[in-house]
């Protein structure tokens, strides 16, 4: 059975400045983004198409990918449609199988772990504890999420494609298989990698992670704002699309400590 959500308490109220469907538009429009670009792109002419178009396809159907895991990952923690839980999860379900054949209740409980303990060796998304450093810990981390079943339904997917809807391998290949693995690495990288790294001075926090403070518009383009990865792991029941509001309020929120702290300071004086 589906947990319902991963919920934490939060300090902050932000349910007046969202509306109740926005979740579910903006998962619509991420789904339609990937299947509208993925169908067109397979009746594409490679050998006479230029290579400009072809690469700004490509990336533009990983970013599309990485928004179908954003959508997911939101569902997980029941922000897709808190107002109904089993469409919430059916949405998760939907998007990681057009993501992969990934199984939502495995990655459901896995992350789950990865939120209760992150950065440690109970954390599944975290490296071996010896082997630290990029590829490695990539590598460590698609082990623990590929499986026989993902790999026979792509397999299936891909030859049904192929032979039967004699469908270009070429255009499979650069538009289908290529951009979920680039996905992959953007998720990787900028989701787990740069956040739950350890800095040379150790974790600061209790969540192990840390912001990576970028332009909102640069960090909607490196991964859907997960770069507001502190920010994530204190308000996870926050979606992608909200959290440069809680990084706003958070600086907000320091500069009014600072500017407490002077007037304390200036008092005593």
């Amino acid at each position: 059975m589906l947990q319902k959500s991963i919920v934490y308490p939060s300090q902050m109220y932000f349910e007046d400045s969202i509306h109740p469907y926005r979740g579910i538009f903006t998962a619509i429009i991420i789904i339609a983004a990937w299947a509208v670009g993925l169908i067109l792109l397979m009746n594409v002419n490679v050998r006479e198409t230029n290579i400009i178009a072809l690469v700004t396809a490509v990336l533009w159907q990983t970013f599309c990918y990485t928004g179908l895991f954003i959508t997911a990952h939101d569902a997980m923690h029941g922000t897709v449609t808190p107002y109904n839980i089993k469409l919430n999860h059916y949405i998760g379900s939907l998007c990681l199988f057009l993501y992969g054949g990934l199984s939502y209740k495995t990655l459901l409980k896995k992350h789950w772990q990865h939120h209760q303990h992150p950065a440690t060796q109970d954390d599944p998304d975290f490296h071996d504890g010896e082997n630290k450093n990029l590829i490695a810990w990539y590598l460590h981390f698609m082990k623990g999420y590929w499986s026989w079943k993902q790999i026979i339904i792509i397999m299936v997917v891909y030859n049904s494609l192929a032979y039967l809807f004699h469908i270009s391998q070429v255009n499979l290949n650069l538009f289908w298989v290529v951009p979920s693995l680039l996905s992959s690495l953007q998720l990787f990288y900028f989701g787990t990698f740069e956040p739950h790294n350890e800095p040379t001075t150790g974790y600061t926090t209790k969540h192990h992670t840390r912001t990576i403070s970028r332009p909102v518009w640069l960090s909607f383009i490196t991964c859907y704002h997960f770069g507001y990865h502190e920010e994530h792991h204190q308000y996870p029941n926050v979606p992608w699309w909200q959290l440069p509001t809680v990084h706003q309020q958070a600086d907000l929120r320091q500069f009014s400590d600072v500017d407490k702290d002077k007037q304390e300071v200036q008092k005593v004086a």
